[in-house]
């Protein structure tokens, strides 16, 4: 998403909160005034600002707690939620206390990857159920474990995929179940955009007001320096999962979903690297990643999943900037997340085309806070999720280890490579608290 599409979105985000606020549904009515959802936001910056405005003009919740491990990030929410009518929330700078505090009912977990499966975890085994922001892992094995957290303690944990709550997205998907363009064989996803560089820097001391020590966390200490924070996170291994993992899991999501499968992949090759940037960021800028899934009882044939990245190219293809494509034995579509959807049948016939549709972030908070109330499984379910959050960890290690892998989906493990096979896993800080059990 750029710079634009981000204000843009932002600027959606703050309209619908009235229209959410009168809208409430299910969850949100059977509420009496006494008796709202209790909630944290954890790490309220960036994408947490969003949901930190929603929930603050929210009458169905209680916006109990902000946290954030630096101290003006950590004020400048708590005024929003005080400004919004949210009342006065506590404000604490490690989410131990947010756990620890048994009337919390859920937390949005809008922290860096590196974070999001430590944190979640914890929280489930706290009692809490989960909102956590794409993708839900920082790698493979840890997705497995919040699968298990969430199992075993009966929580609700919801995933920051919106598109699986925006209602064109999903009418879309209605028509490729019906059969409109035939058996789907193949689906591409695309993330063409222009990124900024970050430059180079040397490691410094971090600002007064961040606790850097509890931002770094269960992951494997590094120094500090100036283009790490914002933000800027996501370009390092230690700490994100690249724009594959970013944006690129958006649309990797919607080709997970379109294709129908409901497995991993048993082969991934991948080129790439950092063909444009002559910065600090390690993650590819340019990637081209091709999966291919076995052949099941349900679907005969193998399939393939494509998807490339220019992050440096902000030109759109198939009339969207970010999108997917569904080749089937009878037809294509071609769907934006922000934009409709086309369906073309035999002779290129243009059948269908649907020109409007925006990612509906109130729609997916309401989605996750019904199925609190009813026990159902979440649009974008934690197990929903893990599929196309692997997709984006295992190209990101097919580039860094240049080859093709084999990869078991029971185990999910590679079973090809020693050098690839290990990156399914992290390294932790020895004995810090958040390290996973079980990694």
């Amino acid at each position: 998403m750029n710079t634009t599409d981000r204000r843009e979105f932002l600027k959606r985000s703050g309209q619908a909160t009235a229209a959410a606020t009168l809208a409430l549904s299910t969850a949100a009515r059977a509420q009496a005034a006494n008796e709202r959802l209790v909630v944290a936001v954890i790490g309220p910056g960036g994408m947490g600002s969003n949901h930190l405005r929603l929930l603050s003009a929210n009458r169905a919740v209680q916006l109990a707690y902000v946290c954030d491990v630096d101290e003006k990030r950590l004020a400048a929410a708590a005024e929003t939620v005080e400004k919004l009518g949210g009342g006065t929330p506590k404000s604490v700078k490690d989410m131990r206390q947010v756990f620890d505090d048994k009337s919390v009912d859920a937390v949005w977990i809008a922290t860096p990857d590196h974070w999001h499966a430590p944190a979640t975890i914890l929280a489930c085994d706290a009692g809490k159920h989960v909102y956590v922001e794409k993708p839900c892992s920082h790698n493979i094995r840890e997705g497995r474990l919040m699968i298990e957290a969430a199992r075993r303690n009966n929580r609700v944990v919801q995933v920051g995929t919106q598109s699986r709550s925006t209602a064109h997205v999903q009418a879309a998907m209605e028509k490729l179940r019906s059969g409109v363009i035939g058996d789907i064989l193949v689906s591409k996803a695309w993330n063409s955009q222009k990124r900024g560089s970050i430059g180079h820097a040397q490691p410094s001391e971090p600002p007064s007001t961040l606790d850097y020590d509890l931002w770094v966390g269960p992951a494997a200490m590094a120094p500090y320096q100036s283009n790490l924070l914002p933000g800027v996170w996501r370009w390092w291994y230690n700490f994100g999962c690249g724009d594959m993992g970013n944006d690129g899991v958006h649309d990797i999501d919607l080709a997970v979903w379109g294709l129908g499968v409901e497995t991993h992949p048993t082969k991934v090759s991948a080129i790439g690297g950092k063909y444009f940037f002559d910065d600090d960021q390690q993650h590819a800028d340019t990637q081209y990643v091709v999966f291919e899934y076995a052949p099941t009882e349900k679907f005969p044939h193998k399939r393939q999943l494509i998807f490339e990245q220019r992050i440096w190219s902000p030109y759109v293809q198939e009339g969207f900037e970010n999108g997917d494509a569904y080749y089937g034995t009878n037809g294509m579509m071609l769907l934006g997340k922000k934009g409709g959807y086309k369906i073309f049948g035999p002779r290129n016939k243009l059948i269908e085309e649907v020109t409007d549709g925006e990612p509906n972030l109130p729609a997916h908070h309401q989605n996750f806070m019904d199925c609190i109330k009813s026990g159902q499984k979440p649009n974008a379910d934690v197990a929903i999720n893990h599929l196309p959050a692997t997709l984006c960890h295992l190209g990101n290690i097919a580039c860094r280890t240049a080859g093709t892998l084999e990869f078991d989906p029971d185990s999910e493990r590679v079973t090809n490579n020693p050098d690839a096979a290990a990156l399914v896993r992290r390294k932790y800080r020895d004995g810090h608290w958040a390290v996973p059990k079980n990694v």
